[in-house]
């Protein structure tokens, strides 16, 4: 059994929680917006069309912004394709995903969506086709209450207050050769710069995200960032990250420690904003919105590059099924421990952003005309998203080891804590990354007092089955949270044994000493 020695102290804390951590992504790709969240004629479907047992998995999700509508799409994308009457609406050639677009839904619906899942809008606008002009243009439309031609044009297509949208992305992964419209980082730092400037003076109060890498292992990271904002950095509030991770070739003791990766990314990223902040004597930070994240088998396991397929498909078809993975318990794991590090950095993490949110890799699967159900992956979103409030605590850990093909060495317990004070609850997230031994975890609380423990759950491999067992359409149940046993807590220490590949959650009520 592996051991792992945790200290949490109330004075050392990261920061307050980021609510808009917990967010996700939909994007007009595959069946996440078509059979996803949209479909008219559904037994489910309300009277505009959205799926309420789709809704109603998002709300128990938890989350809080969703990124739209892209992803490569919108870097080919017309903004005014899809408002208007439905059936006066353009269909599309996507290049991006090799499909035909109906926009059959826009903006209009994206934004009654959002309303009825009680998310926020973060909206991505077209910097790889189009520029200035359409940027501006459509925070008139959006955000402007009248009087002019774009505001009033969107009274007339029916909403006659302003969608009031705060968040804005300035384009996607400009720095990939396979995004449409791409540029270099000169390039798309001067355009990302006068974007910004156009679309600030039609809304003052908008935020604004610039295109950082496509990932960390891009050939231009770290310089791509330097150069996008020594053009942007006093007209924007963020710049982006995106990272997929997978198993290689059975590597499963890498992919267990993708955090590790992860956790270098973000460090990385901010070393680099505040270099340029102090070399051009800006007074603000700049924070990071980590809007794309998730596991993906991009190479998939049948061995294809599930990309590539795509394009060799050559049949161009309404919202086909594109990357549905079906994740299993590992993968669970994982995207536990890919929480963990975001939550742990939300001192400049801001915004992140699960993709996709149905369907396409995502923790919500559902079928045309059928039912939808979780994915292995929703459960540790689903229980941070509620449980992690208040303030950050800043954990010091001392667990075993092991060593990595990709990563190096990385611990085997892997954790993050939040406590709130008004409540007087505190969440402890952690995961044991070994795949054949239990983990006892000792953590030790200083300055707070255990009074009960309110919930424990593990997620872990089910019994009689193995690391691969999945949730199905028609085995919707077979991973899931389980009440953990054998947790102990005194007044100053906590005692819980992890199961061999599992991620776990305690809640504690505690006060203050």
């Amino acid at each position: 059994m592996s051991k792992a020695q945790i200290t949490i102290d109330r004075e050392f804390t990261v920061g307050e929680v980021p609510r808009r951590l917990f967010g996700s992504f939909v994007e007009h790709m595959g069946r996440c917006v078509y059979t996803g969240i949209y479909e008219p004629g559904h037994p489910e479907a309300d009277q505009k069309g959205f799926r309420r047992d789709v809704l109603e998995l998002v709300k128990e999700l938890g989350a809080s912004v969703v990124r739209y509508p892209g992803g490569n799409f919108v870097s080919g994308y017309n903004w005014e394709d899809g408002v208007g009457p439905v059936s006066e609406r353009p269909r599309r050639l996507d290049g991006a995903w090799h499909t035909i677009e109906t926009n059959a839904f826009g903006l209009h619906e994206f934004v009654d969506w959002s309303r009825v899942a009680g998310v926020e809008v973060m909206q991505a606008i077209n910097l790889g086709t189009r520029g200035v002009g359409a940027a501006r243009d459509i925070v008139e439309y959006a955000n402007h209450p009248g009087g002019t031609y774009l505001s009033d044009l969107r009274k007339k297509n029916g909403h006659a207050d302003p969608f009031a949208i705060g968040l804005w992305c300035l384009g996607n992964e400009m720095d990939g050769p396979w995004q449409i419209g791409h540029k270099s980082a000169d390039e798309y730092g001067r355009l990302a710069q006068e974007a910004a400037k156009a679309m600030r003076l039609v809304d003052p109060s908008i935020e604004l995200v610039a295109c950082g890498s496509s990932g960390s292992g891009m050939p231009t990271f770290g310089a791509w960032e330097q150069t996008v904002l020594t053009h942007a950095y006093d007209v924007v509030d963020y710049v982006s990250l995106h990272a997929y991770y997978q198993e290689h070739d059975g590597d499963a003791g890498s992919f267990l420690a993708s955090a590790v990766d992860m956790d270098y990314f973000i460090d990385s990223v901010i070393a680099t904003a505040d270099a340029v902040r102090a070399k051009g004597k800006h007074r603000k930070h700049i924070n990071l919105s980590f809007d794309e994240w998730n596991v993906w088998y991009m190479q998939g396991r049948d061995g294809d590059d599930q990309l590539e397929s795509i394009a060799a498909a050559g049949q161009w078809r309404e919202h086909p099924r594109l990357i549905e993975d079906e994740y299993n318990v590992t993968d669970a794991v994982v995207v536990g421990t890919m929480l963990n590090s975001l939550l742990r950095h939300g001192d400049r993490v801001k915004i992140a952003n699960q993709a996709q949110l149905v369907n396409v890799i995502a923790p919500i699967r559902s079928e045309e005309n059928g039912p939808a159900w979780r994915q292995t992956i929703f459960y540790p979103f689903a229980r941070m998203a509620e449980l992690a409030t208040g303030q950050i605590l800043r954990l010091a850990v001392r667990s075993d080891k092991y060593e990595t093909k990709r990563f190096g060495e990385a611990d085997l317990v892997d954790a993050s804590a939040t406590w709130n004070e008004e409540t007087g609850r505190l969440a402890f997230f952690v995961a044991n990354r070994g795949l054949d031994e239990a983990s006892e975890v000792e953590v030790f609380l200083r300055g707070l007092t255990a009074r009960r423990i309110v919930r424990a759950e593990v997620l872990q491999v089910p019994e009689g089955a193995d690391r691969f067992a999945a949730n199905s359409q028609h085995a919707q149940d077979t991973v899931g949270l389980q009440p953990l046993e054998g947790v102990d807590v005194a007044a100053g220490e906590l005692r819980a044994t992890l199961p061999a590949l599992s991620w776990a959650v305690v809640e504690l009520e505690v006060a203050r000493n």
